[in-house]
């Protein structure tokens, strides 16, 4: 596995060794004594699966009482992944990375926690899988506007065309009013 820091050095890309033959391939996605010795020591206690369509996007999401780190990969199409910091105290507050992840590809995105996430569609679907840190705590999510111009992340949409969103996802905070970590 090669673990390659995106440009907030938190936010870590992992490109896995891939062993491929006439029948198909094998990866390893996880390996705790691997993550561990690229700096990456990481229990998780949730995993997720979600389908969406083309054009879908979902986030900027984060949990303000118990923050998620987490470790995401795409297993069916593209998706173009974003994480945003939100750690007050940090030199890349307010910043994002942005990185393409597919299932051809084999990318997955290491996602800290303190960090709000989200990800576009850009093939015609996408299955998109992730382990979290902690566990989904509804009453503590919050959103912050994926169209937010402070944050101006450059969303790959296809054919220029809005993308489609959950009614929380739309009613998203902008990011000058959104609640931040220390």
């Amino acid at each position: 596995m090669r673990f390659v820091p995106t440009r907030i050095p938190e936010v870590v890309l992992i490109e896995p060794q891939v062993f491929g033959d006439s029948r198909g391939f094998f990866m390893e996605t996880w390996h705790a004594r691997k993550f561990a010795a690229a700096g990456l020591d990481l229990a998780f206690v949730q995993d997720n699966h979600s389908k969406s369509g083309q054009g879908t996007l979902r986030g900027l999401h984060y949990q303000i009482v118990n923050p998620q780190g987490k470790l995401v990969r795409v297993i069916s199409g593209e998706v173009y992944d974003v994480a945003v910091d939100l750690r007050q105290s940090s030199p890349t507050f307010g910043r994002w990375a942005g990185e393409l992840l597919s299932a051809e590809n084999k990318r997955m995105l290491w996602v800290p926690p303190g960090f709000a996430h989200g990800f576009y569609v850009t093939s015609d679907s996408a299955e998109f899988i992730y382990k979290c840190t902690d566990f989904y705590a509804p009453e503590h999510e919050r959103c912050i506007r994926w169209d937010d111009p402070e944050l101006a992340i450059a969303w790959p949409l296809v054919e220029g065309v809005l993308p489609l969103l959950s009614p929380k996802d739309a009613a998203g905070t902008p990011f000058r009013q959104a609640a931040y970590y220390p």
